[in-house]
C-alpha cells in the first residue's frame, strides 16, 4: 500500500475540493466563529441543522456531516474543546483519533485538516503539529489509507510550525 501524500499549505480550508475538511469544533457542534464560522458561511445552513442532530457530542469526540456548499463531500467535526473552554492536548489528541476513525470507516480518501486548536480556544501551535503528527502516524498503522492529508493552515508562520514535526515523521510535500 503506498504512503499516503501529506502536504502542508497556507490557504483557505473551505476552498478544498477533498473528500472531507476537519472543522474545530466545540462539544456542542455549534458553527460559531473562525474555522466552524467560514464552515457556516460557505457551506449554509445543512451544516449546522445536521450538527444539531449529531451534537452534542463529548469533548474528545468528533461527528460527520455532509457539506453542504462546500466543494468537499463531508465535514468532520473535530470537538476538540467545550463552547467557551479551551482545548488540551488530550482533547486535542482524542478528538484526532476519532476524526481519522471517522475517515477510515467513511472511506475518505483526501483530508483538509486546519490547526485545530489554534484560533479561539488558544493551544500553541507547535503543540498542534507534534499532536496531529502523532495521531496520523497511530491512524495510518492502524490500516487508513488516504490518498492524500492536506494540513490548510492560516499563514506562513502556521505552516513553517507544522512543517518540522512531519517532516520528522513522514514525506512532506
Amino acid at each position: 500500500m503506498p504512503a499516503p501524500r501529506i502536504v502542508i499549505i497556507s490557504g483557505d480550508l473551505v476552498e478544498q475540493e477533498v473528500d472531507a475538511i476537519v472543522n474545530a469544533a466545540n462539544n456542542e457542534l455549534v458553527l460559531g466563529a473562525g474555522v466552524a464560522g467560514a464552515i457556516r458561511m460557505r457551506g449554509g445552513a445543512a451544516i449546522q441543522q445536521e450538527c444539531d442532530a449529531h451534537g452534542p457530542v463529548r469533548i474528545g469526540e468528533a461527528a460527520i456531516t455532509g457539506a453542504g456548499n462546500l466543494p468537499a463531500r463531508h465535514v468532520i467535526h473535530a470537538a476538540s474543546m467545550g463552547l467557551g473552554r479551551r482545548t488540551s492536548k488530550h482533547s486535542l489528541r482524542s478528538s484526532m483519533d476519532h476524526v481519522f476513525r471517522l475517515a477510515r470507516e467513511h472511506d475518505v480518501r483526501t483530508i483538509a485538516i486546519p490547526a485545530v486548536g489554534t484560533g479561539i480556544s488558544g493551544f500553541a501551535m507547535d503543540e498542534c503539529a507534534r499532536t496531529m503528527a502523532a495521531s496520523l502516524r497511530d491512524a495510518l498503522s492502524g490500516g487508513w489509507a488516504p490518498a492524500e492529508v492536506r494540513f490548510v493552515l492560516f499563514g506562513n508562520a502556521a505552516k513553517e510550525a507544522f512543517e518540522g514535526p512531519f517532516r520528522a515523521t513522514f514525506d512532506v510535500t
